[in-house]
């Protein structure tokens, strides 16, 4: 990806664009806002310095092409709502884990199920993998039923392997393989 332009991907309703600093106000919502940190386990950011400093590190890692971030955006207002990654890539593996975010106004309309679908596509075609993987909080039914829409299969539960908060909290696997999606 150094010497390519980032892959922008379209669907019937979504054009999903790489993150840009101009994003900042709308990721540090995404990354402050307690009802899209329920099941994340993370500490909300504090400021939209915070959130600079990770959009400026999610450039780092599809610089070194160690992962791709892409902006959820409505056809017709250029906007983020949400946000969809492939990270943890493990090129010797053609492996990746997935991760995704979607502010609360335009959750239930499908328009995560539409993402997923065309990133899956472009994963397993253009990017060759040959599984990716999802770690969830098994308490979030939403995200795995999105998971199960799109053919995961739930490879693992790690009982208490996750310290957040004082607390230890489980973790869920899914899985995908190319030959299941691309069937």
């Amino acid at each position: 990806m150094k010497d390519l332009a980032f892959p922008e991907l379209h669907t019937e309703r979504l054009i999903l664009r790489q993150v840009s600093e101009s994003d900042v106000a709308e990721i540090f919502f995404l990354r402050s806002d307690e009802r899209q940190l329920k099941y994340l386990d993370k500490k909300p950011a504090t400021s939209t310095e915070e959130a600079l400093t990770w959009i400026r590190m999610i450039e780092d890692l599809q610089q070194k092409e160690e992962g791709y971030m892409w902006a959820i955006c409505l056809k017709n207002n250029p906007k983020l709502i949400g946000t969809f990654c492939f990270w943890n890539i493990q090129k010797e593996n053609f492996r990746a884990e997935i991760g995704y975010s979607l502010h609360p106004d335009f959750q239930g309309k499908g328009i995560m199920d539409e993402t997923i679908k065309a990133a899956l596509d472009f994963g397993f075609k253009q990017l060759k993998f040959h599984s990716v993987e999802a770690n969830v909080n098994p308490a979030n039914e939403k995200s795995i039923q999105l998971l199960q829409r799109n053919n995961f299969v739930k490879e693992a539960h790690f009982k208490e392997n996750y310290y957040f908060d004082g607390k230890f909290i489980d973790s869920a696997i899914y899985s995908l393989l190319a030959s299941v999606h691309l069937k």
